[in-house]
């Protein structure tokens, strides 16, 4: 008895923690927005989807996007590079000592 009292509760804090952040009202109109529909939707998961705003999430966008990304990463990893030698480069023609450049 003790294990399905664990279980309850713990349901009861899941149910609470859902109705806090308002998961659940977002869901229940959601599902009334569906139930109020005169031609019910042939996928009702792109419905769910659209109602909840994550529906245009396409893959192709998803690819464009991954590929910029690398695309960015290279070209900042080449900067990185040019930056590196040519910091190289002037630190040859820097002189050593501030005396030197006093002068």
């Amino acid at each position: 008895m003790a294990h399905y009292r664990a279980s309850d509760s713990k349901r009861e804090q899941f149910r609470r923690y859902l109705e806090k952040a308002g998961v659940m009202d977002t869901l229940t109109s959601v599902m009334v927005a569906l139930y109020e529909q005169n031609e019910k939707p042939t996928n009702a998961m792109e419905f769910l989807k659209q109602r909840l705003g994550i529906a245009g999430q396409d893959c192709e966008d998803t690819e464009a996007l991954q590929l910029e990304v690398n695309e960015l990463r290279q070209r900042c990893a080449l900067l990185v590079e040019e930056n590196q030698e040519l910091k190289t480069r002037l630190q040859r023609y820097e002189p050593k000592s501030e005396d030197g450049a006093a002068e």
